[in-house]
């Protein structure tokens, strides 16, 4: 993920002085887990106002005590305890364990008295339970900030460019800042960078209320953020502030201010134009050319638990919940298997041929084999940020090209012992996909992250292979990580040992037919990171960020000599291809001399096109063209200064 960017563009008042010109230290010190918190599910659905009158209502389901769900009837007291208990665990457990999923039943929570005012720390997923967004509001805020990384009070180190892997969600902010300072009191916080997604929430915003602002401005000034993802919400005031890139995606928001690079809108009503493009670096699309809502937890009238699985559409704008219920189908949630860390591969896929669809519970699931999905409709459903982790090289996640297959929510991390892939869609057998077309009910990988190392060595091949015709990925990371805790020793040395034992040599490889992704994030991997071989594919922002620990260039060149793998490549066969909204960016911290000839390698064909496309040195390192040989040169005479192409060809 980016750590150096140029200062931050100015914002409204009352945000202070802009962050200073140079970048924050990337070195990060090792941070203990906090003590673990005892933590109950709390049954809560009979005393529900909203189930109040409706006669018997069926026992909240048991989804282990890693989820808590809350009831309005609970004292605002007693949810303020427990979140913050939750967050003073999570906010520094980067590469902890702990995964956590905090449900709102229907109701309000909060009051103009006694705002409820939460943290979200890593790993943690905030959701209401409601059939719309406006089933669940809360009064007060829900926040992330800037994470200091620092004991030093001269240089406390504090930024969001490692705030990743948190999840909200399908609930109202009635923002409320009561008790809080004149700072904090400006605005909802919504810090972040990579593997965080706003979905289905909707943000009540009066003119000259609080705004919401993807930037904390109050933690030691206006800092880096790296994100990140907004889709199906409604918004008053946005403040973009310092982030490098972001995608929102079918919303409505009354403003929009600052931007640094790729910042992405698509069907969103209320977008920025993006005709002065690269001042501001707005790229606009009015239409999504094929979406699918993440499927979601609700309680229905009669307290019984579902998970609606919204349609896929094509041309879409706007929001999905403004005229009634998400267009889709409801299945019980008593058809899943409800999945806890420990179960084995082989129940699993007992249950998913049994037509069970599957719910996997917040924690990290060693998985020694694959994980299969090939009915037709399943749905894969994580909460929390539940994670699977490949064991002895194992394929941890298998889809079936077949129709209407969903994964969502879902991490899937590499293993010490290297396998080919991490997640593959379908199988591609003599260059030809053999599986049924689903157009109108694709595959879709909703909030799908992958990591190779961090916690642990971690190695693969190939993190993502997309066999399968007709996919969306709605919203991925795929990162080989530069930073971790085994493997990641400080200086020189300690970067050559990574690139030796932290293998990922790919990120994504796309072989389908017209795969449309919105929302792609890969990362650090030792050659391409992207290769797209399939024709009518579409790429609505793409983030990369090359390598930052080549040891040499030697290690750094193709065999045909070209030097270095471009981040995003198009097959040479590929005769249609479209990108919105492109970057890819070079910090070469381990050997700064390091040259890479292109950003992006495309095809010269006329169906293949991508439009605002940009490479960028964040300190060290070069990249010669932007696209194939057109672009200038980015290098360490201009930081943080861009090579922008509007239109290729």
């Amino acid at each position: 993920m980016p750590h150096h960017s140029p200062a931050p563009a100015p914002v409204p008042a009352p945000v202070p002085a802009p962050a200073p010109a140079r970048a924050p230290s990337r070195r990060r010190r090792r941070t203990g887990l906090a003590g673990l918190v005892a933590l109950a599910l709390v049954v809560g659905a009979a005393a529900s106002p909203a189930a109040a009158g409706r006669g018997h209502q069926p026992p909240a389901p048991d989804l282990g005590a890693n989820v808590v769900v809350f009831d309005p009837s609970m004292p605002v007291a007693d949810i303020q305890a427990r979140v913050d208990a939750i967050h003073a665990q999570q906010v520094d457990a980067e590469m902890g364990t702990a995964r956590y999923s905090l449900l709102f039943l229907p109701g309000e929570y909060g009051t103009a008295e006694q705002p409820l005012q939460m943290k979200v720390g890593y790993y943690t997923e905030v959701a209401g339970l409601g059939a719309s967004p406006s089933d669940v509001v809360v009064h007060g805020k829900i926040e992330t900030y800037n994470r200091c990384l620092s004991d030093d009070p001269d240089n406390p180190n504090c930024l969001a460019l490692v705030n990743f892997w948190r999840t909200l969600s399908n609930l109202t902010i009635d923002i409320d800042a009561a008790g809080q300072d004149g700072c904090r009191a400006s605005a909802n916080f919504w810090a972040v960078s990579q593997a965080v997604s706003v979905r289905r929430v909707d943000v009540r915003a009066d003119e000259g209320d609080p705004g919401f602002s993807l930037m904390d401005y109050c933690t030691a000034g206006p800092q880096y953020a790296s994100g990140g993802f907004i889709a199906d919400s409604r918004f008053g005031d946005v403040v973009n502030g310092s982030q490098q890139q972001w995608l929102t995606r079918n919303s409505e928001v009354r403003s929009w201010s600052n931007g640094v690079w790729n910042q992405v809108f698509s069907g969103v009503e209320g977008a920025p134009d993006d005709a002065a493009f690269p001042d501001p670096p707005y790229t606009t699309l009015d239409t999504t050319p094929v979406s699918r809502e993440k499927p979601y937890l609700y309680v229905d009238d009669h307290g019984r638990w579902n998970v609606r699985v919204p349609s896929a559409a094509q041309g879409t704008r706007g929001i999905t919940w403004a005229d009634g219920m998400t267009p889709g189908r409801s299945v019980p949630l008593r058809s899943f298997y409800v999945a806890r860390p420990g179960d084995s591969v082989a129940r699993i896929n007992l249950e998913l041929a049994r037509g069970k669809n599957l719910l996997l519970t917040p924690g990290v699931y060693d998985v020694a084999s694959t994980i299969t999905a090939w009915r037709p409709g399943t749905v894969v459903l994580g909460l929390g940020h539940a994670t699977l982790t490949s064991v002895r090289g194992s394929v941890p996640l298998f889809v079936a090209d077949v129709p209407g297959i969903v994964v969502a929510g879902v991490t899937v991390d590499a293993g010490p012992t290297k396998s080919p892939v991490l997640l593959k869609v379908g199988l591609r057998l003599g260059g030809h996909d053999w599986g049924a077309r689903s157009r109108k009910d694709p595959i879709t990988l909703s909030d799908v992250y992958f990591r190779v190392g961090g916690p642990h060595r971690g190695s693969t091949d190939v993190a993502l292979e997309i066999n399968a015709d007709d996919v969306v990925v709605d919203h991925t990371w795929v990162w080989r990580a530069d930073h971790g805790v085994e493997g990641f020793t400080e200086g020189v040395n300690g970067d050559t040992e990574r690139w030796r034992t932290n293998i990922g040599r790919t990120g994504v490889v796309v072989n389908g037919d017209d795969v449309t992704a919105t929302g792609l994030f890969v990362e650090h991997f030792q050659q391409h990171n992207l290769v797209w071989n399939g024709d009518g594919g579409r790429v609505v922002l793409f983030q990369n960020e090359l390598p930052y620990d080549p040891p040499t260039q030697a290690d750094w060149t193709r065999p045909d000599g070209t030097l270095g793998w471009a981040g995003y490549k198009v097959g040479d066969a590929v005769r249609t291809h479209q990108l919105w909204g492109g970057g890819v960016y070079v910090f070469n911290q381990n050997n700064p001399s390091i040259v890479t000839e292109r950003g992006f390698e495309v095809p010269e064909r006329p169906g293949v096109r991508l439009t605002h496309v940009m490479t960028v040195n964040l300190s060290a390192g070069t990249i010669r063209h932007v696209v194939n040989d057109t672009g200038d040169q980015v290098d360490d005479t201009a930081v943080g200064v861009p090579s922008f192409v509007a239109q290729y060809p």
